[in-house]
C-alpha cells in the first residue's frame, strides 16, 4: 500500500429492529450506483440466514456475518470481511448494516482494527430511528431495549427520524427533542421510508488526497473516540449468554459492549406451504415482546414465493424469485417470549395447510 493510495469510505448503518435500515441501504446503493460508483455491503444478522440480502442486487458485492454473537465475531471477522471485499472487488464505498440488536460500538471496534491494515475511512454512523417506537418506549423510560435505542442514538453522526408520517406535528417535535437531548451534535433528518431528497451530506465528508493510511486511521479513531465518550460501557470479564455461544470474554484494556444478550431469536424452516390468511392472522396476534419477524414463505393460495417483513404489528409482503437455493424460513426476534408457544403455532399452520 502506497502512502498516496486513496482510502475507501465506510458508512455504518445502525438502528433498532424494524426501523428501516435495509430500506435506507437500498436507497444508498441506488444513489452511489447512479453516480457510476461501485458499492459493497457487509450484513450482520442474529439468525442463521441473511434474508435482507435477498433485497440487494447480485451486482453488489456482499459479505454476510450470520448467527451473530457479535461480541465473538465482529472484531476479528469484520476486519477480515472488509479486507476480502477490498482485495476481491475494489469497491468505491462499503456499507455495514449491523443487526438492530447491536450497539454500534461493537461494530466500530472491528472497523477500527481493520483500519490498521487497510486504507479505510469511517465517514459516518447513520442511525435510523423509528419515531413512533421511540415515543412509545420513552413513555415507560425503562427496559434494556429502550436503553439500546438510546445508545444507538448517542453513537450517531447522522440520525434519520423515520416513519415521520405516522407522527402528529407535536409528536414529531417531541421525538426531535428527545433525539437532540441524547445527541447534541448529529444532524437530524425526518424521513418517510428513509426517502431523502438531498444526499449531499454523504459527500461532504469526502477527504482530499494525501496520506490515506494516516487519514483513515485518524478519522476512524476520531469517530470511535467520540462514541466511546458517549457510551462509557466497560465489562472486563463477561459470559456471553446468546444461545449457542459459550465463550467467556476477558478484556483488561478494551471496552466491550455486549448489548443483545436479552434478545431471543427463533428460526423456523417451513416444511410445507401455509395459508396466507392464517399466516397474516398469526403475525397480527404475535405478543408485543416479539417485535420483529422476517422470512421467505410459500402460500397454498398464491403462485409465487414471498419475502415478508413484520415490525410492531405491521406486515409487508413482496413477491420474489430468490437467486440460488433459498429455503422457506421465518425468523422471529424479541425479548423473553415463549419459544414453545411460537413453534406450536407455526406447526399448526403447516398441519392445517397440509390437510387441505
Amino acid at each position: 500500500m502506497t502512502n498516496r493510495e486513496q482510502s475507501i469510505p465506510i458508512h455504518l448503518l445502525s438502528g433498532f429492529l424494524g426501523s428501516g435500515k435495509t430500506t435506507l441501504l437500498r436507497r444508498l446503493l441506488d444513489y452511489y450506483t447512479a453516480q457510476g460508483k461501485k458499492p459493497a455491503v457487509i450484513m450482520n444478522e442474529l439468525g442463521d440466514i441473511n434474508l435482507d440480502g435477498q433485497l440487494v442486487s447480485d451486482e453488489v458485492p456482499m459479505a454476510e456475518m450470520l448467527s451473530g454473537c457479535i461480541c465473538c465475531t465482529m472484531r476479528g471477522d469484520l476486519g477480515m470481511e472488509i479486507s476480502m471485499l477490498i482485495n476481491e472487488h475494489q469497491p468505491d464505498v462499503i456499507f455495514i448494516e449491523s443487526t438492530g440488536a447491536a450497539n454500534p460500538m461493537e461494530t466500530l471496534d472491528g472497523v477500527t482494527e481493520a483500519a490498521m491494515y487497510k486504507a479505510i475511512d469511517l465517514r459516518s454512523v447513520i442511525t435510523v430511528v423509528d419515531g413512533p417506537e421511540l415515543l412509545e418506549r420513552s413513555r415507560d423510560g425503562k427496559g434494556r431495549t429502550f436503553k439500546l435505542m438510546q445508545e444507538q442514538i448517542r453513537c450517531a453522526t447522522i440520525m434519520l427520524l423515520n416513519k415521520a408520517d405516522k407522527l402528529e406535528p407535536d409528536q414529531l417535535v417531541e421525538a426531535q427533542q428527545q433525539l437532540r437531548e441524547l445527541n447534541a451534535h448529529a444532524q437530524i433528518i425526518a424521513t418517510v421510508r428513509c426517502a431523502i431528497d438531498d444526499w449531499s451530506w454523504l459527500d461532504s465528508a469526502e477527504a482530499s488526497s494525501g496520506d490515506a493510511n494516516e487519514r483513515s486511521s485518524s478519522k476512524t479513531e476520531q469517530v470511535d473516540s467520540r462514541v466511546h465518550d458517549e457510551t462509557h460501557t466497560h465489562n472486563e470479564d463477561e459470559q456471553c449468554s446468546v444461545e449457542g455461544c459459550s465463550h467467556e470474554h476477558h478484556h483488561s484494556h478494551t471496552a466491550h459492549h455486549h448489548s443483545h444478550d436479552h434478545v431471543m431469536v427463533v428460526t423456523h424452516y417451513w416444511r410445507n406451504p401455509v395459508d396466507s390468511t392464517a399466516f397474516e392472522s398469526l403475525l397480527q396476534n404475535l405478543p408485543s415482546n416479539i417485535y420483529r419477524a422476517k422470512g421467505i414463505v410459500t402460500f397454498t393460495d398464491a403462485p409465487s414465493r414471498f419475502l415478508f417483513q413484520y415490525a410492531y404489528k405491521e406486515s409487508d409482503f413482496m413477491r420474489i424469485d430468490p437467486q440460488g437455493d433459498v429455503n422457506d424460513v421465518a425468523v422471529f426476534i424479541g425479548e423473553h417470549f415463549s419459544r414453545e408457544w411460537l413453534q406450536k403455532e407455526l406447526e399448526l399452520l403447516e398441519q392445517a395447510a397440509n390437510k387441505e
